[in-house]
């Protein structure tokens, strides 16, 4: 029989990815003054393996996590904007642990609802019009979910540290033609983080291409964390570690924006990991509706 104490090195990853997706959005360009960018969509994971320490799967209780969050870009300067992240209800679940024989419930299932963390940044064009932008930013993540809840304390919205990250981009146009514009951008980061996580650095791109008289933009990222292991040693995970540490991973997404007539338009994605440490080995997925003030 499998338990149904979900490693809680598993259940702050969620947490964790479900902040951090959207932290690189905009890329090296900077909002104009008095426009902007804000998103009303729906993210979620549900897995039943992981990979390991080690980098191995393993399976485990299904569980999930699911966030309704707003996203938001904004020029408060030609050269600022201000990005924000709020996740403002959050659910995460374990599954009941069912006998494969006679079907009954061995284990109860457990879920939580609250806030998930939040983040806010600040954005600085530093060669506004030039061919390659280049835009640093700080981030600072606000733990203001639930970093232990549930029957068993192993069920998480947030992962209960404050951290700060320090990121370059880098983007450009490309391939500038009247029917496919393109464009291409790359990130490295630092990652600085507290209460005894390991500091990270992150790096990724991503490229887009625009179709139907730009209504239409596809874009395809790869984004990669690597820890520095300089935090509180986690030893070998298993289902009784207390909190995650010395999560790595290398993601492949995909998302589709469509912008319908007007303002208004639609977004689609999924991500997932295709190698890692301490990681959901299954894909998650977003929707969501958004509004471009230009």
């Amino acid at each position: 029989m499998m338990s149904n104490k979900l490693p809680k090195t598993i259940a702050t990853f969620l947490a964790l990815v479900a902040c951090t997706l959207l932290l690189h959005a905009g890329g090296g360009w900077p909002q104009k003054k008095g426009e902007g960018y804000f998103k009303l969509y729906e993210w979620w994971v549900v897995a039943d393996q992981h990979y390991t320490d080690r980098g191995l799967l393993d399976p485990n209780v299904t569980t999930g996590l699911y966030n309704t969050s707003i996203y938001a870009e904004y020029g408060m300067t030609s050269r600022l904007t201000l990005v924000g992240h709020i996740p403002f209800f959050s659910r995460a679940t374990v599954n009941n642990v069912v006998s494969s024989t006679s079907g009954e419930t061995l284990v109860r299932g457990d879920a939580i609802n609250s806030v998930g963390d939040a983040s806010f940044a600040l954005k600085y064009g530093l060669t506004p019009g030039r061919r390659i932008s280049v835009a640093p930013s700080l981030t600072l993540g606000l733990p203001i979910g639930i970093s232990s809840g549930g029957r068993d304390n192993n069920l998480q919205t947030g992962d209960g540290e404050f951290n700060q990250l320090i990121q370059v981009d880098a983007g450009m146009g490309f391939l500038n033609s009247s029917k496919v514009p393109m464009y291409a951008n790359i990130y490295v980061g630092f990652n600085n983080r507290t209460q005894g996580y390991s500091d990270e650095i992150r790096l990724g791109g991503e490229v887009g291409a625009m179709f139907m008289e730009r209504r239409l933009t596809a874009v395809l990222r790869s984004d990669v964390v690597q820890s520095l292991y300089n935090g509180i040693a986690s030893g070998r995970v298993t289902s009784t570690s207390t909190f995650a540490n010395n999560t790595e991973y290398v993601s492949v997404g995909l998302e589709i924006n469509y912008r319908l007539k007007g303002r208004w338009g639609v977004s689609a994605g999924m991500a997932g990991a295709v190698a890692g440490k301490v990681i959901l080995a299954a894909p998650s997925y977003q929707a969501g509706l958004f509004f471009v003030l230009d």
